[in-house]
């Protein structure tokens, strides 16, 4: 695909003026070839293979960042869901997976490996409930491993069990974990997707290539910049400023994909085009949201310009790349968006704002931090809420939810770096845990038979 010398040189002024950059370039891994029934050579395979595959991965994307002058935040591996790998594994065994994933990343110079998860949407097979129970020491004993796992599809409807468990695991890993930071880095899904190049929830899915190179972009600064510079236009056109926007940053993050792709030697996958904010100022989709003309992001007609932004950018990135693909849209993480921050603050947004925006945007209720003492049959409602939204619209939802000991509504948890900060949101006072209870399976929606 050529590229004209001014795509380059605009794209040059956007990284430095706007904010852009390519948020992750990622290396999807797979590790089916590495089971084994013995855990020391199940470890020992997994080891090697990531050591050879990704040896120049960190090197090749800062070479390609270098050369086009092309911010690159963070370089990132995905690999089968380990439940799958480790199958019939214990517990313990799936513990120290994950320290071995966990230093391969340290080595390679690897920022995030995300895939220590399972996909449990219809029911859990041995290996995934022990890997669903080690997440907790798992997350607590590493520093670069995500972990996520698939509780609900369109097809398979909503594994109650599974909802249930997950509450309980997301409750424990904040008491393990220093201000509950292990819970940022854990993802509940519905219909989550096999190439997702984004953390937490990146895995390298069953039916992904034996190794792939996906890239995650950003531009809420882009975006922002665009809107400013188009004034008092009417929303039909400004939807064509934000698409045409869209476009150039969707033709940046392949031109950037295909040259590690060309460069590794490994096949490209796909362009996930969603706008990911980050703590810093004008990087901020809520102040996007704002700059459309609402007074705060929250107030009525949120929704109506979340969903018109999404679908905008979506336009633009099919226009740009035949192979877009992740969740492509518009995140919303309460803590990485300082516009999203101020919002909580001033009481614009509360959890049922946000989940009523999750169904128009890419993924779902994303670093929401909540009190400590949230019942666990809170967090699994909050969870089932969520999943319901994504198998009835036919979309991917999730929930990154942090309960923070010893913190209320009102106070605030501190990350730094991309995680940022994170209000305490109030939950319901009331209570779910009778509904919960009941368990099973809530089935598919009609929608979802469709063969």
């Amino acid at each position: 695909m050529p590229y004209d010398p001014k795509e380059i040189i605009e794209t040059i002024h956007m990284t430095e003026v706007e904010h852009l950059d390519i948020r992750t370039v990622t290396l999807g891994i797979s590790l089916r070839d590495c089971s084994h029934p013995d855990p020391t050579a199940l470890l020992d395979r997994i080891r090697t293979k990531i050591m050879k595959t990704a040896e120049n991965h960190v090197r090749t994307v800062e070479t390609v960042s270098s050369e086009f002058g092309i911010p690159i935040a963070n370089k990132r591996l995905s690999v089968t869901p380990i439940a799958i790998v480790a199958d019939g594994h214990s517990r313990e065994t799936f513990v120290e997976i994950a320290k071995t994933l966990d230093q391969c990343a340290e080595e390679l110079g690897i920022d995030y490996l995300g895939g220590f998860g399972a996909l449990v949407q219809k029911g859990m097979t041995n290996g995934d409930h022990n890997l669903i129970e080690s997440i907790p020491d798992a997350l607590a004993s590493t520093e670069r491993i995500c972990s996520s796992v698939n509780i609900a599809s369109t097809k398979a409807g909503i594994n109650m069990n599974a909802v249930s468990l997950m509450a309980r695991i997301i409750k424990e890993t904040a008491f393990k974990t220093e201000e509950a930071i292990g819970c940022c880095k854990l993802v509940v899904f519905a219909n989550a997707v096999e190439d997702n190049p984004f953390i937490a929830g990146a895995f390298h899915g069953v039916t992904e290539p034996e190794t792939v190179i996906n890239v995650g972009i950003s531009g809420p600064g882009v975006v922002l910049s665009a809107i400013k510079k188009a004034g008092a236009v009417d929303l039909g056109v400004l939807a064509e400023v934000i698409k045409r926007t869209a476009f150039k940053v969707t033709r940046m993050g392949e031109m950037v994909g295909r040259k590690v792709s060309e460069r590794l030697g490994i096949e490209f996958g796909i362009v996930d085009l969603s706008l990911a904010p980050t703590p810093a100022e004008g990087d901020s989709v809520a102040d996007i949201l704002e700059a459309m003309g609402l007074e705060r992001c929250g107030c009525h007609g949120t929704t109506a310009a979340l969903m018109m932004l999404n679908d905008a950018v979506k336009k633009g990135g099919l226009m740009a790349s035949s192979y877009v693909g992740g969740l492509s849209g518009a995140f919303i993480p309460v803590s990485e968006d300082a516009g999203m921050i101020r919002a909580v603050e001033a009481g614009a947004i509360s959890l049922a704002k946000l989940e009523a925006m999750t169904a128009v945007c890419s993924v779902g209720l994303d670093m929401v931090a909540v009190p400590g003492d949230t019942p666990e049959e809170s967090i699994a409602g909050i969870i089932a809420d969520e999943a319901a939204i994504g198998i009835s619209n036919h979309k991917t939802t999730a929930v990154r939810i942090i309960p923070v000991p010893d913190k209320m509504v009102g106070q605030s948890a501190e990350y730094g770096g991309l995680l940022g900060t994170a209000p305490i949101m109030e939950v319901s006072r009331f209570s779910s845990a009778r509904f919960i209870a009941r368990g099973g399976r809530i089935p598919a929606p009609a929608s979802g038979i469709n063969n």
